[in-house]
């Protein structure tokens, strides 16, 4: 079931003996312009990689090596405290997904990552992503730019634990995160908001018939 760190998959982006372009170039492209060598250098060293419904990205305790740009599919990350499992973080398509302080660090991670759906998923090495800052100032740019974004995504992490009140979280996870809301069981949902699934189930239940 585990499926941890995993490894490259040679194919890369190689058609009919033809270099496309990596879905990671694209994104980072997209976020601020990349030279030709840079969009080059990120289609020799991205690596394609699958998990299934239920395995492990990456696993607490052990070194991550790779950052992935998520295709499809959704992941979350936890952790576990005893027999709990507390969800820390729910990402989908066209989100970066790694351990960030064990990915930096290159210390062992603190989180699991686990695929809600059978994911695709495109990975940068470590030491090719800091190649890349090295040699090629624009992806600092591209580096700031998503550390900026993801500094704002654990702000409302830290906003959605602070509410005290169980409706004021879900309504707020509604109002920025709906397009998961049929695609993430319920008890991520509410493991991630911090409560129960009885008092998620009855919150959902109460604002169905309040809507009706």
């Amino acid at each position: 079931m585990l499926s941890t760190n995993k490894q490259p998959i040679v194919d890369q982006w190689f058609i009919n003996d033809v270099v496309q372009e990596s879905p990671f170039a694209i994104f980072a492209n997209s976020v601020y312009p990349i030279s030709a060598e840079a969009r080059a250098y990120i289609n020799e060293k991205t690596f394609k990689t699958h998990i299934g419904k239920g395995e492990l990205l990456v696993q607490a305790n052990e070194i991550c090596t790779s950052l992935y740009l998520m295709e499809k599919g959704i992941t979350r990350g936890f952790v576990r405290e005893g027999r709990k499992e507390i969800t820390t973080w729910i990402s989908c398509e066209r989100e970066l997904v790694t351990s960030i302080t064990g990915f930096d660090k290159q210390i062992p991670a603190k989180e699991n990552i686990q695929a809600i759906e059978d994911c695709e998923l495109t990975g940068l090495l470590h030491k090719d992503l800091h190649y890349l800052y090295d040699h090629f100032p624009e992806m600092n740019i591209v580096g700031r730019r998503i550390l900026e974004q993801y500094y704002r995504n654990a702000e409302e992490r830290a906003f959605i634990a602070r509410l005290t009140e169980a409706t004021s979280k879900y309504k707020y996870f509604i109002a920025t995160n709906s397009n998961l809301l049929n695609r993430v069981p319920l008890k991520f949902i509410a493991s991630y908001l911090g409560m129960t699934l009885e008092t998620l189930s009855r919150i959902r239940g109460k604002l169905s018939r309040t809507a009706q």
